[in-house]
């Protein structure tokens, strides 16, 4: 939370790309920030929150651990939220740079721009073999 309280601080202006305002409740938002480590015990409740989300609505995965699971490869870690709900946008780093955020968010509005949308299904099959062993996408749906 502090990378991305230092990108909507003035230096950056996350305002200016029309970002600046947070709802807090999915019901209200369009765009799902997830940042930090998902465990499989947690990814049934983000999957929830991404339901509760109306159409039409993104995900940006912030940071590594959100992205991949980072360096956290074990039993109770889900290595990606791709395994559990589609991702739009994927902003690596640990913790991601400021700019690295902004790059992001404007890919973000360059894809809505051209009307690009979530795939409306996720499938764990489609990722590369090193990342859905030991992996069980299966256990948090």
């Amino acid at each position: 939370g502090m990378e991305y309280m230092a990108t909507a601080a003035s230096h950056y202006d996350m305002d200016r790309f029309g970002a600046g305002f947070p709802r807090f409740s999915p019901r209200q938002a369009d765009v799902l920030f997830v940042v930090g480590t998902i465990s499989h015990k947690i990814a049934p409740v983000l999957r929830r929150v991404y339901d509760q989300m109306t159409e039409p609505k993104w995900v940006v995965a912030f940071g590594v651990c959100t992205c991949t699971g980072g360096f956290y490869d074990n039993y109770a870690t889900v290595m990606g939220i791709d395994t559990v709900i589609p991702v739009d946008v994927y902003i690596p780093g640990c913790p991601p740079r400021p700019e690295n955020v902004l790059d992001g968010l404007i890919k973000l509005q360059e894809k809505i721009a051209q009307g690009a949308k979530a795939p409306p299904a996720v499938d764990p099959l489609a990722r590369p073999e090193e990342l859905r062993i030991p992996h069980r996408p299966e256990a948090h749906l």
